[in-house]
């Protein structure tokens, strides 16, 4: 009995050991960066690219460069709450390195060392490019600061104990880097890297499993609206069948096609996306009108 007693403890320790260093936080260090010195013109277009203010904005102003946070985020799992990524020394991002601005956007790991959840979208801004990535955080910097810490996330037990997140990071996040296709346009896969690492867009235009991760064979072809108020479209081919390039390029840089206008979440995501330069949402409506036809979940009515 004693003999089977110890097998146990030295199998629920070796568990907790292995459990404790799959889930360690990644970090990139300073020493990786180099010296550096920025495009603030690209830093504008990646920050727009990357709809930062959509997110990070204080609501219900007018100024989008104030990036107060405050926007709730509601999920299965709790509500999230946008932080404040305004330079503001003490509430914003103000006093971050470069080394744990890349971190965040790289591995999901906060300067204190802890997980982010992937309510901050770095499952797919993992794949910017390190030099992009720079940029964006020289343009953060040259922004108004904003005062005022962002609100805590509410949420239940156990979704509020963030090491559990390395286990969620060890099974769904894949922090491979954008790899051009040789065999397509530069136009397109300037397209695809706007659209699947900037841009984000299947982190809205994708359903998710049980454990809130991307189903991986139903990429882009719609998901719940986030704000609680229907389904956020299919725009695989499935759903963008009789749209042209020139219509997906419009609708990206207007809100409209014909005398329909965009609403909710993506009439946010347009306010950012017409700040582009024409060529790249060119690239981006080229890279969406090539995504073969994917059907997925059947679009729900609002309430």
């Amino acid at each position: 009995m004693a003999r089977k007693l110890a097998i146990i403890i030295i199998l629920a320790a070796a568990g907790v050991a292995a459990f404790w260093f799959v889930t360690i936080p990644q970090t990139v260090p300073a020493s990786a960066l180099g010296t550096y010195t920025p495009n603030m013109i690209n830093g504008r277009t990646m920050f727009y690219a990357g709809g930062c203010a959509a997110c990070h904005a204080t609501p219900n102003q007018d100024d989008r460069t104030r990036l107060g946070g405050g926007l709730s985020l509601p999920s299965p799992f709790g509500t999230f709450y946008a932080p404040n990524i305004s330079p503001h020394a003490k509430d914003g991002i103000g006093d971050w390195s470069e080394a744990q601005f890349v971190t965040a956007m790289l591995k999901g790991t906060s300067p204190s060392g802890t997980h982010y959840y992937p309510a901050f979208p770095y499952t797919s801004y993992h794949l910017l490019g390190m030099s992009d990535i720079r940029d964006l955080f020289a343009h953060l910097k040259t922004l108004p600061p904003v005062e005022g810490k962002g609100r805590s996330h509410n949420l239940p037990f156990p979704f509020n104990i963030r090491r559990l997140l390395g286990g969620w990071k060890f099974l769904f996040f894949d922090d491979k880097p954008f790899e051009a296709d040789p065999a397509r346009s530069a136009q397109w896969n300037r397209g695809a890297y706007l659209v699947n690492a900037a841009g984000h867009c299947a982190e809205c235009h994708s359903p998710r499993n049980l454990f809130g991760a991307i189903v991986k064979g139903k990429r882009f072809s719609g998901g719940p609206d986030p704000e609680g108020k229907g389904t956020i479209p299919n725009i695989t081919q499935a759903g963008l069948k009789d749209w042209s390039v020139e219509d997906i390029a419009d609708l990206l840089e207007t809100g409209l096609r014909g005398l329909d206008s965009v609403q909710g979440s993506m009439a946010a995501v347009v306010l950012n996306t017409k700040e582009l330069p024409p060529e790249d949402r060119l690239a981006m409506a080229v890279y969406l009108k090539s995504l073969p036809p994917i059907e997925g979940p059947k679009p729900a009515e609002k309430k």
